[in-house]
């Protein structure tokens, strides 16, 4: 397993002897993000926030990384934020600090959308509050069964953050994920496949092996078409159909004058697998 552009980790390790609270490795051009907090359910304590917009910015700038899979060890994918450490800040009144907490999820969701290669949300268990929003700002989301995930803001007094007031309509639609946010409940995993906030429900001991599956499929992809069709899907959230039409030229014309076209087409004609390039 190659580090990506390092030493295979990044953010602060805590105290002498333990472990980074947040991974990030390569290999066979697969980005591995995991959060590492398993005896904290991978809560977001002080700048990991940070380290993680960090570990997604090296695996988007990594040209080895062609497909991104981001997830969590131990039995919880993400719990949001470490509520004890967020109490120290509210019950003394520290908004700044708090507010700074709320912008570095600005920084890791923007570093997911735009990412130029697709990235995987691998839900190996609850998925809650910004943790929740981590996974939705993900292109794709496989969960195990155990899985669960939630808008669990306000069981705490406070708001959505992390962009779940954006993602969240646009995938289960407006009065879905209100509900969802006034109620604050967790999703299991099957309701959650059902309104379509995760892609695919698979066994708990299946889970790596269908998402190493997926991520080895889409490395076997050409690069430039799915790095403008993640823009597109993106862009046509926003977008009228003429502005889509129009981007849709231009990224096939950019897809005709690129080496990979040419071998695609080559290759069907010829009856053989293409060898893509780039």
């Amino acid at each position: 397993m190659s580090p990506a552009a390092g030493d295979g980790t990044t953010g602060e390790s805590g105290a002498a002897g333990e472990e980074p609270r947040v991974l990030v490795s390569v290999e066979d051009g697969v980005g591995r993000l995991t959060l590492n907090r398993p005896e904290k359910l991978n809560a977001f304590h002080g700048d990991m926030r940070d380290e993680i917009a960090d570990g997604l910015e090296r695996l988007g700038a990594d040209d080895e990384a062609r497909v991104v899979v981001v997830t969590g060890r131990g039995r919880a994918f993400a719990a949001g934020a470490d509520v004890r450490y967020l109490s120290e800040l509210i019950e003394g009144q520290r908004l700044e600090e708090a507010r700074a907490l709320v912008d570095a999820g600005r920084r890791v969701v923007t570093a997911v959308v735009e990412m130029p290669k697709p990235v995987i949300a691998a839900l190996n268990g609850p998925a809650a509050g910004g943790g929740a929003n981590l996974a939705l700002s993900c292109d794709l989301r496989i969960a195990a069964e155990s899985a669960s995930i939630g808008q669990t803001f306000n069981r705490i007094g406070l708001h959505p953050d992390w962009g779940g007031t954006y993602f969240l309509p646009r995938l289960v639609g407006p009065a879905k994920a209100a509900e969802l946010i006034f109620t604050g409940e967790m999703v299991e995993a099957r309701e959650a496949e059902r309104i379509g906030l995760v892609n695919r429900v698979v066994a708990d001991d299946e889970l790596r092996t269908e998402v190493e599956e997926l991520a080895g499929r889409l490395v076997e992809k050409p690069a430039l078409p799915l790095r403008l069709a993640k823009r597109a899907v993106r862009r046509s959230l926003d977008a009228s159909l003429e502005e889509m039409l129009d981007y849709e030229l231009e990224a096939q014309t950019r897809c005709f004058e690129s080496p990979d076209a040419r071998e695609g087409v080559r290759a069907f004609l010829e009856k053989r697998d293409p060898e893509f390039g780039t």
